[in-house]
């Protein structure tokens, strides 16, 4: 996270050499059987169906960012949406026609016009029905085998017990719920009726991370003994990502200005100098037009949730300690901002990232069980933002996990250290495990270096199978850098996991067995909220806490909150 190009190269090419020993092949060989079968790639690799006899049915509560993100990542032979929830104009738009606020937003958030073919929204909603209302319609809509929940992190519990009581199964965004004792209801009624529950934690589900996990296995970082992760971001006042512009007075100038450039863009003349490039330059101007009209299309629906009756769907009214008032209307649009409808850099960022390290800690384990933390201490302010949030503005925290030989000897764990920031974006996110012979890092869900202790800026590492022994390392000088190992390994962009995921949630649907369940089944997904949830409280009430073992089973009414499970309350 903090290297130059050439130390870069030098990682690339030592990863690249790790993964030709066993894996790289074996990707290669899948990729090329997958382009004669018509599989995908997850299924190859993960061991899941290359197909399903008939795509999932499934309904999308919740359109907003990440419910678009899903929707994207959506393979159409696995599912099929049919119907989607939004009580926001602007989120239903984004769902059919994708999001225009950027080039790179339109590629993750295409829309399901793009994803199916459907030329029109008019024919796209012969195909999905639209619940603009209450998404309680949705779930009594037989026609619907599962739904993708996307909702602010406060509902996910109530929408997704719900959504199970009414036959379907689920699949929803991290984090599993608001509070430990919502999510052991969530995982209790998973189970009493045995309905699949999946949590959108896609690292599970990364090619990179489980060639990662596979190059700690065998040993070749040595023992790890400490473990970093950063989740930096630039955000500052007035350029905040979870400060979603208000449907105000500001939100109409906008518009206005955006009419002006399609207006000035259409009155554009071409120069009779330049008659031979007359073709390129209408064109230009075509594109250019039809991109500001997505985006004024766009920025007019958003516009129109200034309708919404917010407070119709619980949201809230309230006067801030310093006399602001925050409406209801608010709340809801930058719902992630406040303690009662989010969980703040822990839920949405850190959960992550403490996802994966425990992925890293739990690949040394022999019994296959998610390796849980033992203490966590933390300290979090809000040094940068005014007041207008509850959340924090940096966060930084220290956890102590059971190293292989923590039972024979307590002194054995290993450290992980994270900051999520504001303000800065230097060195982005990622994560750097540092072993006893080598550091692995991973930056941003596309690279994975391989560094030497013994010089990592000056020479690469080969492996030699090493005899009876297992792999070996040796030292060579670095001839250079390569390309990203997964590009090289993979023949193309390196996936996040979100396909292979939603992929893998239909094929166990289709496929009902007790041994096909999702990677982040319930018991993983508890894992990953306890960790968040707890670091919370460490944090608010700047304290050392020991975690409980009964905290992360879906079985015990012990919650760190003190509130104990009780599914009856959603009778």
């Amino acid at each position: 996270m903090y290297l130059s190009p050439e130390e870069k190269s030098v990682g690339q090419e030592n990863f690249h050499n790790i993964l030709g020993v066993t894996r790289r092949d074996f990707l290669k060989a899948g990729v090329a059987a997958g382009a004669v079968s018509g599989a995908g790639l997850g299924a190859m690799y993960f061991g899941y169906g290359s197909s399903i006899a008939n795509p999932l049915r499934v309904g999308v509560i919740g359109t907003g960012d990440e419910g678009n993100v899903l929707m994207g990542a959506i393979t159409p032979s696995y599912i099929q949406v049919v119907a989607i929830s939004d009580i926001r104009p602007y989120n239903v738009h984004r769902a059919f026609h994708g999001d225009h606020s950027s080039d790179n937003a339109l590629k993750v958030r295409c829309g399901l016009m793009t994803k199916y073919g459907w030329s029109t929204e008019d024919e796209a909603r012969k195909h999905v029905k639209v619940y603009d209302q209450d998404y309680h319609d949705l779930l009594a809509d037989k026609d619907i085998e599962a739904v993708i929940i996307a909702l602010p992190l406060h509902l996910h519990a109530p929408v997704a017990i719900e959504a199970m009581k009414a036959g379907k199964h689920v699949l929803t965004e991290k984090l599993m719920g608001h509070s430990v004792h919502e999510c052991k209801e969530m995982g209790r009624v998973s189970h009493e009726l045995n309905k699949i529950l999946a949590t959108g934690h896609q690292r599970h589900y990364s090619v990179l991370y489980d060639n990662a996990v596979d190059t700690i296995r065998r040993g070749l970082i040595g023992d790890i003994h400490m473990i970093r992760a950063q989740w930096h971001r630039g955000n500052l006042p007035g350029t905040d990502s979870w400060s979603m512009p208000l449907p105000d007075a500001e939100m109409e100038k906008r518009i206005a200005r955006l009419k002006k450039d399609i207006e000035m863009a259409r009155g554009v003349s071409i120069d009779s100098k330049l008659k031979s490039l007359e073709k390129e330059l209408t064109s230009a101007r075509e594109k250019l037009i039809d991109k500001l009209s997505g985006q004024l299309a766009e920025l007019e629906m958003q516009y129109l949730d200034g309708k919404v009756k917010a407070e119709d769907y619980g949201y809230q009214e309230i006067t801030l300690p310093n006399g602001n008032r925050r409406s209801a209307l608010e709340e809801l649009i930058r719902w992630r901002l406040w303690n009662r409808t989010g969980g703040g850099l822990m839920a949405e960022l850190g959960s992550h990232q403490l996802d994966a390290a425990g992925i890293f800690i739990s690949g040394l384990r022999e019994d296959g069980k998610k390796a849980l933390p033992l203490t966590v201490s933390a300290s979090g302010m809000r040094s940068l933002f005014p007041l207008d949030r509850d959340c924090e503005d940096h966060v930084y925290c220290v956890y102590e996990f059971p190293g292989p030989e923590y039972e024979q000897n307590p002194d054995k764990k290993i450290g992980v250290m994270y900051s999520s920031i504001n303000g800065n974006g230097f060195g982005g996110y990622g994560e750097t495990v540092l072993g006893t012979e080598g550091t692995l890092i991973l930056e941003r869900e596309a690279e994975v270096m391989l560094f030497s202790n013994k010089a990592p800026t000056t020479t690469s590492l080969t492996v030699s199978k090493g005899g009876a022994g297992g792999p070996t390392l040796d030292t060579t000088q670095s001839g250079g850098g390569e390309a990203a190992v997964a590009q090289q390994a993979l023949g193309g962009p390196v996936s996040r996991g979100y396909t292979e995921e939603l992929e893998h949630f239909a094929w166990c649907i289709r496929n009902p067995d007790p041994v096909n369940q999702p990677r982040c089944k319930p018991e993983v997904a508890l894992g990953d909220a306890v960790i968040a949830l707890v670091t919370n409280i460490a944090m608010r009430e700047n304290r050392r806490i020991e975690f409980k073992k009964e905290w992360f089973e879906i079985d015990k009414d012990d919650t760190p909150e003190g509130i104990a499970p009780d599914v009856k309350r959603y009778a």
